[in-house]
């Protein structure tokens, strides 16, 4: 089992930067709900019971741009 980093930074409130191993990502938000977008190009929809542990996630990956021309 390998070591992990992370390290959130509060920015403004409802806004935290992400410092994770192998990405950055930005957070926005208030308590229950969260948009997530990270430099891998995933983005993630979050929304939850604040202190009851239940949420529910959606995760998209990749970017909205049309594919290249050939």
């Amino acid at each position: 089992m390998g070591f992990r980093f992370r390290r959130t930074i509060r920015i403004l409130p409802g806004v935290r930067l992400n410092i994770n191993k192998g990405s950055l990502s930005v957070s926005v938000g208030p308590r229950g709900l969260k948009h997530t977008i990270s430099t891998n190009e995933t983005r993630t929809n979050t929304i939850g019971i604040p202190g009851s542990g239940l949420f529910y996630s959606e995760r998209s990956k990749g970017s909205s741009k049309p594919p290249p021309k050939k």
